[in-house]
């Protein structure tokens, strides 16, 4: 049995007030790895050991810890299948899709000022 668990279509809209709350999106994002594994993610749906193997400084358990932290805050989705041994995929919600402009623009500013 395939445990499939799908964001929902909801897009919000923009909103007409933006409260100065840095401390929400940093919630979000979680820790150290969660960008990298953004990042990775924006092109398309990876295994566990794929994204293991595109960010090695990561360790298996703080990469299991940062994939369940984005699961839980709706960035990312998990789907289960049943192969021996089970395959596991990670895919970004629209939520999480959402955030290649955030992503982009850190890039720019990297560029700028190191």
């Amino acid at each position: 049995m395939t445990t499939v668990r799908k964001a929902s279509n909801y897009i919000p809209k923009t909103p007409e007030h933006i409260e100065c709350n840095i401390e929400k999106t940093l919630d979000v994002l979680g820790g150290k790895w969660a960008f990298l594994v953004i990042r990775e993610l924006f092109g398309g749906t990876l295994r566990f050991g794929e994204l293991q193997r595109r960010i090695p400084q990561v360790s298996p358990r703080a990469l299991t810890s940062t994939l369940r932290h984005l699961e839980e805050k709706g960035v990312l989705e998990r789907t289960v299948y049943p192969t021996v041994p089970v395959t596991v995929e990670y895919t970004l919600t629209p939520k999480g899709m959402d955030l290649h402009v955030i992503c982009h623009e850190m890039k720019v500013w990297a560029a700028r000022w190191t």
